[in-house]
């Protein structure tokens, strides 16, 4: 994979059910390890290497960061929308990428920075082996008390085969490698009506779009209090 490798951050939701432990803030607002979860994000893709970074954030978040002062780094590319689900985020952020491959995470995903440095070393050697015809690479972790996960049936070869509701063993984690090849479907996934960027996953496999799936060890998807929790307590454990 030749070029240098773009980063972006889908944080553009509005996180309805976190808001009674976040005292109403947003997700991309919310304190981690005493700084704001989107720019723990932006931080981590930094020292990744990845640039520049493509960022979608809500009018609400938005607002809220110009009232607090918030300044994002040099290289940081910030998009405001009110999209209607996570996929027109995504599909609003591919207008904005060069083409070639990109590291995408969601706001909301928690992992340790060597983890996320490990997937992007694997995850960039992996599809750049021209005999495997890859279009990108997903982190899955083990499914543990994830409310919502988005199961992934993955092959012998490591290649995903379906994504879906069926319970199997590995969930994907919020860390993407993705070719801006994808984004040739883009108008047939919103001719569709598709609601999701779990559905444009899905509908991509079946375009036959070839996604390898890295394991990672550890991810927590911020989504309720509960998880919150968690993930204070992987951040503190983190920095010991």
């Amino acid at each position: 994979m030749a070029g240098r490798l773009s980063g972006a951050i889908l944080a553009a939701g509005r996180g309805q059910r976190l808001r009674p432990a976040s005292g109403a803030v947003p997700n991309p607002l919310i304190d981690l390890g005493g700084q704001p979860l989107l720019l723990r994000q932006i931080d981590l893709l930094i020292k990744t290497g990845v640039s520049p970074i493509h960022v979608i954030v809500n009018s609400e978040t938005h607002q809220l960061m110009h009232q607090r002062g918030l300044r994002l780094p040099d290289g940081v590319e910030l998009l405001v929308g009110d999209t209607a689900n996570s996929m027109e985020s995504l599909l609003r952020l591919g207008e904005h990428i060069a083409p070639g491959f990109f590291l995408l995470m969601t706001v909301d995903a928690v992992l340790y920075a060597a983890d996320i440095r490990s997937f992007v070393t694997n995850a960039t050697k992996i599809v750049a082996n021209p005999g495997l015809q890859l279009d990108g690479a997903l982190g899955v972790v083990k499914w543990g008390d994830d409310a919502n996960p988005l199961f992934a049936q993955i092959a012998d070869d490591g290649v995903i085969t379906a994504f879906g509701e069926r319970q199997t063993p590995m969930v994907t984690a919020g860390i993407y490698l993705f070719s801006t090849a994808i984004f040739v479907h883009a108008a047939e996934a919103r001719t569709r009506g598709l609601d999701a960027m779990r559905r444009f996953l899905a509908m991509l496999l079946k375009k036959g779009v070839r996604f390898a799936a890295l394991e990672v060890p550890r991810a927590i998807d911020v989504d309720e209090a509960a998880d919150l929790r968690a993930a204070r307590e992987m951040i503190a454990r983190e920095s010991e």
